[in-house]
């Protein structure tokens, strides 16, 4: 899954691609790339992140959304906003990708309409707000509350009429974590997974800084980012949401490419 941000202040590629010809470009690129899906937001939701209207989100969204169905991929729209969703839902769009998981009155009672048209879903965890959720984060086990959060959620949507296959779940990385959290999440990606399957998103984000141990921008987190993607997928990962689609994609080919060989 390419990430496509169309934010002016996203927490790695924010203005990037803050216009239609920009981000059709970008979108273009990713499918030659080997992106399998895009995944479209106009929100940002880094931590401290300022909240944007209903009107502001629809207004950069909708318009890409829209020049985005020449480009041949399934889209995802990344949105928390019930009224967004509808409109994009009316454009054209193949899956929602709710960061607050499906838990407000208005994105429950928009799932039935979701199911009727097959429309996917990905159902995140989130502890708290983008603005305050990494202020205190905490659990006393993470794991478990995360997974029965992930369940409880996947059987609200399937009570709705979503089919399990349409049905991802993803632990949230660094969405009210801290890394400890974030780590014991990753260990346990196996055990999660057999709530459903698992989107997981971890590109570039600040938890793999702290892994590293390398400060610098989070552009600069490019090996970070494969060596997490890599071992997602080797625990069963069925979707990676990536910034960088094409170095990805080359590193799953290898791995995959040296361990057929490896049979031989």
């Amino acid at each position: 899954m390419g990430i496509l941000n169309i934010t002016p202040d996203s927490f790695s590629d924010g203005g990037i691609h803050f216009s239609c010809d920009t981000a059709l470009n970008a979108a273009l690129q990713m499918k030659e790339d080997g992106a399998d899906i895009l995944d479209v937001g106009a929100e940002s939701t880094r931590p401290g992140a300022t909240p944007v209207s209903v009107q502001q989100e629809m207004d950069r969204v909708l318009p890409v959304i829209e020049a985005l169905q020449a480009v041949g991929l399934p889209l995802s729209l990344d949105s928390r906003r019930a009224d967004v969703v509808q409109a994009a839902i009316g454009i054209g769009i193949d899956m929602v990708n709710d960061v607050s998981g499906f838990t407000t009155p208005t994105m429950q009672a928009l799932l039935p309409e979701i199911a009727q048209r097959n429309v996917a879903v990905c159902i995140m965890h989130m502890q708290g707000e983008p603005q305050t959720m990494q202020s205190n984060p905490h659990y006393q086990d993470v794991v478990r509350e995360v997974g029965n959060f992930l369940a409880g959620q996947r059987d609200i949507a399937m009570a709705a009429g979503l089919p399990s296959s349409q049905i991802l779940l993803d632990p949230g990385f660094g969405f009210g974590k801290t890394r400890q959290h974030n780590v014991a999440l990753f260990d346990a990606l196996s055990e999660l997974g057999r709530l459903g399957p698992l989107l997981v998103g971890v590109s570039r984000k600040r938890m793999l800084a702290e892994l590293s141990e390398r400060e610098g921008p989070a552009a600069q987190r490019l090996g970070a980012s494969i060596s997490a993607a890599l071992l997602a997928a080797e625990r069963g990962v069925s979707v990676l949401r990536v910034h960088d689609v094409r170095q990805t994609v080359d590193a799953l080919r290898v791995q995959g490419a040296l361990r057929a060989g490896t049979h031989r």
